[in-house]
């Protein structure tokens, strides 16, 4: 399903590059040449998947437990906060810095997560208005803490930016991929797919936090503490959002900007749906999402179609990934009929 999803949203703009006059073959070549035409592009494909790898990670382990976490993108604006505030605070070694930054990040993240889990697991408020009312809080929050404690030097939207000790990006892998954005946050996501796909399939905590998103009450009577594990699981989902923040302001950008919500906490939804929630799914999702993100510049710049083509692609794409049952049901009633008809 998550294959048909991505055909028919890439069918879909071939339509409307047709329909704007433009090259449909002409156009994807160079959306596509621009994601991966030299080892540079790979690599900034790469830092703009970062994020989404942990955005989509947070919405899907969620999912995976009965919830839906719409507040990814205050989770990764205080986490990446949280992780800046300490970058510009202290001047230790790199490698303590940036461990201390990582910690700082998922416990940001971790408490964003937590107060909407409490409210659901002791009040039954829905996890979708909680997280959304914290989304604005983080917005809030940022937007008094850094123009405060962290401005920048020439400009108040912005804080200062960090010092090298205190950023993901490293000599050696920016000189690999010649000067591209990609930084030790990709080496992280990567290491946060395996974690959790290992708590998910391999673990007693992951098969209780399932058990409660699949039947509450049916997990309660089995002895399972429900509330405690709605609780850790928002928890966890807040955790991996706040490192995509570090990811994203202390790895790809080098500060954070106020009056802005990241929109790849958004964004981890579409990669979360195409990924059908799996871990190791949402890794091939977020990858082409970064892909799409990365190339959709170059495919204006060469061929003028608008770069907002790409985001409708995107857009499509979530369409089809959220109706793939519906899909899958026609797809069953085709194969009997056709053998039936046999």
């Amino acid at each position: 399903m998550p294959l048909v999803a991505g055909v028919l949203g890439l069918l879909a703009g071939a339509v409307l590059m047709a329909a704007t006059g433009n090259n449909p073959f002409q156009g994807y070549a160079y959306l596509f040449r621009g994601g991966l035409m030299n080892i540079e592009r790979i690599g900034n494909s790469l830092a703009t998947a970062t994020p989404l790898i942990f955005t989509g990670l947070s919405v899907a382990f969620a999912f995976k437990t009965g919830l839906f976490n719409i507040g990814a993108a205050g989770q990764m604006l205080i986490g990446g906060m949280c992780a800046t505030a300490v970058g510009l605070t202290f001047m230790w070694p790199k490698p303590l810095l940036l461990t201390v930054m990582i910690i700082a990040a998922i416990i940001g993240g971790a408490a964003w997560g937590i107060v909407p889990g409490l409210l659901k697991a002791k009040f039954n408020v829905h996890e979708v208005v909680a997280t959304i009312m914290m989304n604005w809080i983080a917005y809030w929050t940022v937007y008094y803490v850094v123009p405060a404690y962290f401005k920048g030097t020439y400009l108040e939207t912005e804080s200062r930016r960090i010092p090298y000790a205190a950023s993901l990006k490293v000599s050696w892998l920016t000189d690999m991929f010649n000067g591209s954005y990609i930084n030790l946050g990709f080496f992280l996501a990567i290491i946060a797919v395996v974690v959790i796909a290992f708590i998910l399939e391999r673990t007693t905590l992951g098969y209780e936090l399932k058990a409660v998103g699949y039947n509450r009450h049916a997990a309660e009577y089995a002895g399972i503490r429900a509330n405690r594990n709605i609780v850790l699981s928002m928890m966890i989902a807040g955790a991996l959002a706040g490192l995509g923040g570090a990811a994203f302001y202390v790895g790809y950008a080098s500060n954070i900007q106020i009056g802005v919500l990241p929109s790849q906490g958004y964004d981890g939804i579409a990669v979360s749906l195409l990924g059908t929630n799996s871990p190791w799914g949402v890794f091939g999702a977020a990858i082409f999402f970064g892909l799409l993100h990365s190339g959709k510049g170059f495919m204006n710049a060469m061929t003028k179609i608008p770069p907002e083509i790409a985001d409708t692609i995107i857009a499509t794409i979530i369409y089809f990934s959220a109706t793939s049952i519906l899909i899958e049901r026609n797809w069953d009633k085709l194969r009997k009929r056709m053998g039936g008809a046999k």
